[in-house]
C-alpha cells in the first residue's frame, strides 16, 4: 500500500489504473467498464473498454493497453477491486518487474492523475449512459482509439511543479504547457525508437 507522496513521478512508467462503469444508473445486470491507465510523469493515457469487471477481461485489457504506451512500465498502482488486487496480475508484474501498489481504500486522492482522466477523457467524450451490447463495447474501443491521439498528442497539460504557503494561502506554479507526446520525446532515455512526433 501506498500514498500518492511515495510514488516516483519524474520517471516516465510509472502509472495507475481504474476502471469508469458504464451502468447508466442502473447497476442491475451486465455492461460495460471502461479502463483508465495513466503515466504520472508524462501524462500518457491509454483506455479501453471491456464486457464486465471480470479480472481475466481487465487483465488482457492492462496488457494491451500498455503495450501501446511509447516507453517500458515500470510500475503500477490500483484501487482495491478485485479486478486489479489478485494474483492473476500480481504474478505477472512479478514476471515482468513491475512495480505493484494499491491505494488505501479510503482515500481517492491515491489515484488522483487517473481519477482526473477519467472525468476528463471518459465521461466528457461518452457521459454517463448505459452501454451494455457487443455493438456498442466495440465502438467504445473505436473511440478510444481516436481519442487516444487527440488526448497524447494534441492536448497540452500542465503539471504542478511546486506548492507555497504564505499565512493561510498557497500558491501554485506550474510547468509550461506540453502535450504527453512532447513530455516523452523530451525524455530520451525512455523513448521507443518507434515514437515520432505528431
Amino acid at each position: 500500500m501506498r500514498t500518492w507522496a511515495q510514488w516516483d513521478d519524474a520517471v516516465p512508467g510509472f502509472v495507475e489504473i481504474d476502471l469508469v462503469g458504464h451502468e447508466g444508473g442502473n447497476s442491475r445486470g451486465e455492461f460495460c467498464f471502461t479502463l483508465d491507465i495513466t503515466d504520472i510523469a508524462t501524462g500518457w493515457t491509454e483506455s479501453r473498454s471491456v464486457k464486465n469487471r471480470a479480472q481475466k477481461r481487465v487483465f488482457a485489457a492492462i496488457q494491451d493497453a500498455i503495450a501501446s504506451f511509447p516507453f517500458p512500465i515500470l510500475g503500477i498502482d490500483s484501487d482495491n477491486g478485485s479486478e486489479f488486487i489478485n494474483w492473476e496480475l500480481i504474478r505477472w508484474c512479478e514476471k515482468e518487474k513491475l512495480t505493484f501498489t494499491r491505494s488505501r481504500s479510503v482515500n481517492k486522492n491515491d489515484g488522483a492523475y487517473v481519477e482526473q482522466k477519467n472525468w476528463h477523457i471518459v465521461r466528457q467524450t461518452v457521459g454517463y449512459h448505459r452501454y451494455d451490447t457487443a455493438g456498442e463495447l466495440d465502438l467504445l474501443n473505436r473511440i478510444w482509439g481516436l481519442q487516444r491521439l487527440l488526448t497524447n498528442h494534441f492536448a497540452p497539460q500542465q503539471k504542478l511543479i511546486a506548492k507555497v504557503r504564505a499565512d493561510v494561502r498557497i500558491s501554485k506554479k506550474y510547468d509550461a504547457p506540453a502535450t504527453p507526446l512532447r513530455r516523452v520525446l523530451a525524455d530520451t532515455g525512455t523513448v521507443r525508437r518507434d515514437v515520432k512526433p505528431g
